[in-house]
């Protein structure tokens, strides 16, 4: 049978990592603050020590989201218009180079 995970407060963690810091013994710590072990005090003082504070504050859970895009009404009329764009490209370039070699031609 397995155990919930206990969840402790930014706060709490804060206060006893700053209790540890301050000189007080670990493993007493650990017991008055009704820890399932020591070594998680000691997990929180590395990342205090690593990351500050934000160290200790709750990360979140699963897989960052995605970032925002068009919906998918609009994506059919987006992809329309960059084709449109690079259509109008190519035929700038078309005409730019036909007057060049028009201009070459008379002179």
């Amino acid at each position: 049978m397995s155990r919930l995970a206990k969840s402790y407060s930014f706060e709490f963690k804060l206060a006893l990592v700053e209790r540890f810091l301050a000189g007080e013994s670990g493993p007493d710590l650990a017991v008055e603050a009704g820890l399932a072990s020591r070594e998680l005090l000691q997990k929180w003082v590395r990342a205090y020590r690593l990351d500050g504070e934000d160290g200790l504050r709750p990360k979140p859970k699963g897989r960052p989201r995605k970032p925002d895009s068009p919906p998918p009404a609009e994506l059919p009329e987006l992809e329309r218009l960059r084709r449109e764009n690079e259509r109008l490209r190519a035929e700038v370039a078309y005409l730019g180079k036909l007057r060049a070699l028009r201009e070459q031609g008379r002179r």
